[in-house]
């Protein structure tokens, strides 16, 4: 799936917030749905710093499924 931040969600975040995620960039992400196995929890995505880290669904639109 492909996804973009929601800068407004993002800036909600307050010290949390990732500035390894950039504005306007379209990231590949993967459903992280944890032991439960019924509905995403996370999503899995490469940041600017090269590692993958998992992020709250609700920073992020899908553009792409």
């Amino acid at each position: 799936m492909k996804v973009k931040v929601i800068e407004e969600n993002r800036k909600k975040m307050g010290e949390w917030s990732h500035f390894d995620l950039l504005k306007d960039k379209i990231y590949n992400a993967e459903e992280y749905s944890g032991k439960n196995g019924d509905k995403p929890i996370m999503y899995r995505i490469i940041d600017e710093s090269g590692e993958d880290y998992l992020y709250p669904p609700m920073l992020f639109e899908i553009v792409e499924k």
